[in-house]
């Protein structure tokens, strides 16, 4: 079973950045993907990259802004926010799948890390 657990969250003020960071454990041969959800929204994909690294997948709202990677053990996935918005304030999850561009393919999930963007 794999195991994610997301860390680095916190408050900024909006233009200011966070890294997040999601720590894989119970195996290294999968997709991750960072998905959001705000107060009162369903969850949101965020963006994703496969299982060495190689080929990533955002979502239109973050491009440009965030960029995610992992590190050559493949056991940590970072997110790196830059130019924060307070439209981006959710608390973020990582999940882990088998197609990093499938959204259904996610059957792994961490407890998630809240991110505050003050306006």
């Amino acid at each position: 079973q794999v195991q994610l657990v997301e860390s680095g969250g916190g408050l900024v003020q909006a233009g200011g950045s966070l890294r997040l960071s999601c720590a894989v454990s119970g195996g290294t041969y999968y997709a991750v993907g960072w998905f959001r959800q705000a107060p009162g929204k369903g969850r949101e994909f965020v963006s994703s990259i496969n299982w060495n690294g190689d080929s990533t997948n955002d979502a239109s709202s973050v491009k440009g802004r965030f960029t995610i990677s992992r590190d050559n053990a493949k056991n940590r996935v970072t997110l790196q926010m830059n130019s924060l918005k307070p439209e981006d304030t959710a608390v973020y999850y990582c999940a882990a799948g088998s197609v990093h561009t499938t959204p259904s393919s996610y059957i792994y999930w961490g407890q998630g890390t809240q991110v505050t963007v003050s306006s």
